[in-house]
């Protein structure tokens, strides 16, 4: 059977960049797991399911999934799973992932491992476009004593979306979004995801044009929004075999 894993913040994600996705996989059987960081369940984004942000059907629809799905409800940390199982990772977008998600040494590694590896593929959604960004296409031998594949260093090697074809939550939008200071809801935004992939070599494209962006270029799937989510769903399906 084929397998997926969510990696999803706790910090904030947005309910119809992981819903979407999660709920056509599995309406096409694919068997999906979720992680979280710390292995807490994910809370999600207030304003993704406030039905004057994005519509009651919507808001209805996001929290039934969010509040009654057992994979949601029951994640593993990070540190306890192995992406090289499963078939895709999915990295949800949502603010709460530049805090949590995109840094995260874990995170690369799945990312690494679906992107650059000789199997697997990887959808990135909006803001968790970011940890392409952070992630290096190889890492240098073992920093770490405990045998585990090697961490990723700041200071060795090409990023992973360098050369790549990418779309993601542009500057535009975040603009009219947070203060002139860069807070939302009083916490400091500390990059723009835009900023941060076109510095680490992406070829950024996020179609302000087009109703919806979506990116494929080779086994990375990168997608703009939540309005893009579905068709970015349909289009890991495709790469899946589905």
């Amino acid at each position: 059977m084929t397998r997926a894993l969510f990696f999803v913040s706790e910090d904030g994600y947005w309910g119809e960049e992981c819903i979407e996705p999660l709920t056509t996989l599995k309406d096409a059987g694919v068997d999906v797991d979720v992680t979280t960081p710390a292995g807490n369940p994910p809370v999600v984004d207030d304003r993704s399911v406030d039905p004057d942000e994005v519509g009651e059907e919507t808001s209805e629809f996001v929290l039934d999934v969010h509040e009654n799905d057992p994979d949601l409800n029951d994640p593993e940390p990070f540190a306890a799973v192995d992406a090289s199982e499963y078939d895709a990772v999915v990295f949800p977008g949502g603010h709460g992932t530049v805090w949590d998600v995109n840094q995260d040494v874990h995170a690369r590694t799945a990312l690494r491992t679906a992107v650059a590896g000789d199997d697997g593929v990887a959808l990135v959604v909006c803001h968790a476009a970011g940890l392409l960004a952070f992630t290096r296409a190889a890492p240098r031998a073992a920093d770490s004593a405990s045998g585990d594949e090697p961490r990723a260093r700041t200071d060795d090697g090409e990023f992973l979306v360098d050369g790549r074809d990418v779309t993601g939550f542009p500057n535009a939008w975040e603009d009219g979004i947070v203060d002139e200071h860069d807070r939302l809801d009083g916490r400091k935004l500390p990059y723009y995801v835009e900023d941060e992939v076109v510095a680490a070599g992406g070829n950024w494209d996020a179609e302000l044009d087009a109703d919806t962006s979506v990116t494929v270029d080779g086994d990375l799937v990168t997608a703009r929004g939540p309005g893009s989510s579905a068709a970015a769903a349909d289009v890991l399906l495709d790469e899946l075999g589905h």
